[in-house]
């Protein structure tokens, strides 16, 4: 008999669309690693990218592009990266946080949970911050490619597809 986690897994589908969006005032498409490593992370689980941006970490714009993508019938996620440290331009995790309709805090904890076993009391500094924003996954993770390749490596590429499913129930 298998746990409920894994038959909610089992019922999943496989293949997410994601929109990937950087939040950066000085990266580029060409140095864009964080968000680079998002794409193909997904891309060899077999995930299809449907939209890729940059954008700057300002807080109206920031909204008005989550709030379009998720009313796209061809986005179950969004996946961000940059934008949610301490900096007095950082303000994703603000803006995320006031749009999302359910929170997802644990995103958040593990997030922090992982990275302190990398790179110790500095992991308090990370405001990864997740939730639903009505249907639509949304998760933000720090800019650093090693913060984004933990938060794919441990937590997105192994529950994107359970979380989806729940998020469409």
């Amino acid at each position: 008999m298998s746990s409920v986690p894994e038959t909610h897994r089992q019922q999943a589908p496989t293949v997410v669309r994601c929109a990937v969006i950087t939040v950066s005032d000085t990266r580029t498409m060409e140095n864009d690693v964080g968000g680079q490593t998002i794409v193909e992370m997904l891309s060899a689980k077999g995930h299809q990218i449907v939209e890729r941006r940059i954008i700057r970490d300002e807080p109206e714009p920031m909204r008005a592009l989550l709030t379009s993508l998720s009313q796209r019938s061809d986005v179950d996620a969004i996946l961000m990266t940059g934008g949610t440290g301490l900096g007095s331009r950082d303000q994703t995790f603000e803006t995320i946080s006031q749009l999302i309709t359910k929170p997802l805090p644990g995103f958040g904890e593990l997030f922090r949970m992982l990275s302190y076993a990398e790179v110790g009391a500095a992991a308090m500094l990370s405001r990864a911050v997740g939730g639903l924003l009505h249907r639509t996954v949304v998760l933000a993770m720090p800019g650093s490619p090693g913060g984004v390749r933990l938060a794919m490596e441990k937590l997105v590429l192994p529950e994107l597809g359970h979380l989806v499913r729940e998020a469409r129930r």
